[in-house]
């Protein structure tokens, strides 16, 4: 028993973990900008607002869920033939559904609630909003954005019924891949070079040539997001479809110190953009427009999975704690940013300690939540979806989310 612990432990991808911490890392500091950035509309807004934050953010903006869900694809493959197909949908179900649905109900209302009251919608008073909220009362429908069928609204944990959903449609297509289907996913795992680059980028143009002009808006409701699923479902099944595979990863991390400076070229290429292209492009310029923006999208990804590799494949002391972190953190921080915003907001403390207060209280909130009292009771693990009772690693308490 004592040898496969060690097995385990040594077969261990550690960059596909630290690279999921650090996405989800990126996604915390980036809903703190979202609360400063001018000209991106938010649910709540500082009135310290800066234009230079709008270059990082879209510079991430382009890749940061991409490769969420390509991690999430990743980690389905680390499970997958290891449960009977009913269990593993079972277990993903209870991992996604039930935080989901607590989250709706518990997390998300602090920010409905201050959404609805900076545009002066309903009046001060959080637990009477609190049951009008829980009891499912009407409310304005411009109240809150993305109340998704029923009053409630999921705003950031989109995400857990994107990712459900996608999980459900993969089981007959990986019961496919594992039967009739396998050269392709082996063909896949072969790309070398140009070819690893170009490969991937052709079924996101398909999506911008077909998809995108039929449904161009994101709206994150699940329904009629078909644009979204045409890109995240993607991702997913690129993430499904890389694996374990030693030589591709191999190949990933070789071809790091050029796919690292051609993302940056890409990057200012996408932002010269609209200054090259006139006003009316025709066909070939609106192709080639969009082959430079899945081109930057999927060349980011491809340095950051190389880079990783080559720098994080290692067993870091601070990473079962991170991993476990995860999906709390990702769950709680929004609602963490809005409630600290729009509570020191009212203090005038300008456009410098503000910022530092908010990031302080975010990650401290994240932090002293889970670690005093999500991971330390066993009723609360389930909500934030990991499971009811921690096992011990090398002595830490562990979880490895399933989320992601």
């Amino acid at each position: 028993m004592l040898r496969l612990r060690e097995a385990g432990r040594m077969n261990r991808r550690h960059d596909i973990d630290a690279l999921r911490v650090f996405a989800f890392g990126l996604l915390i500091l980036y809903h703190v900008g979202m609360f400063y950035v001018a000209d991106w509309g938010w649910h709540v807004k500082s009135a310290y607002q800066s234009d230079w934050l709008q270059l990082p953010m879209q510079l991430t903006n382009q890749w940061r869920m991409p490769i969420i869900f390509l991690i999430s694809g990743l980690a389905v493959n680390f499970v997958w033939g290891k449960y009977s197909v009913g269990r593993f949908a079972g277990r993903r179900c209870v991992r996604l559904f039930i935080p989901l649905v607590f989250g709706m109900a518990f997390i998300i209302a602090p920010q409905a609630y201050y959404e609805a009251l900076t545009k002066g919608i309903i009046e001060p008073g959080f637990w009477r909003f609190m049951g009008q909220y829980l009891t499912m009362q009407d409310f304005p429908a411009e109240a809150w954005g993305g109340a998704e069928m029923i009053t409630w609204t999921w705003t950031h944990l989109w995400y857990l019924p994107y990712l459900l959903t996608y999980t459900l449609v993969l089981i007959p297509l990986a019961l496919l891949l594992d039967r009739q289907a396998a050269p392709i996913r082996n063909g896949f795992r072969r790309l070398r070079g140009l070819w690893l680059v170009l490969v991937p980028i052709a079924p996101l143009m398909l999506a911008g040539t077909f998809v995108y002009p039929k449904f161009p808006f994101i709206n994150h409701a699940l329904f009629g997001d078909w644009y979204a699923h045409s890109m995240f479902f993607t991702f997913f099944l690129i993430g499904f479809l890389i694996g374990r595979d030693n030589g591709l990863w191999t190949e990933l991390a070789r071809i790091r110190r050029v796919t690292l400076p051609l993302a940056v070229v890409t990057f200012v290429l996408y932002l010269a953009q609209g200054e090259i292209l006139p006003a009316n492009p025709s066909a070939w310029e609106d192709t080639a427009s969009m082959f430079i923006i899945y081109l930057n999208r999927w060349l980011w990804i491809v340095a950051v999975l190389g880079w990783g590799h080559h720098l994080l494949n290692r067993p870091f002391r601070w990473l079962p704690y991170a991993t476990e972190a995860v999906y709390p953190w990702y769950i709680l921080h929004q609602t963490l940013t809005i409630v600290a915003g729009y509570q020191l907001s009212q203090f005038s403390l300008g456009p410098v300690v503000e910022p530092l207060l908010v990031l302080t209280a975010t990650i401290g909130g994240c932090l002293v939540i889970h670690e005093y009292l999500i991971r330390r009771t066993p009723l609360l693990r389930p909500l934030f979806g990991l499971s009811y009772r921690a096992s011990r690693v090398t002595g830490i308490r562990r979880e490895v989310p399933s989320a992601a």
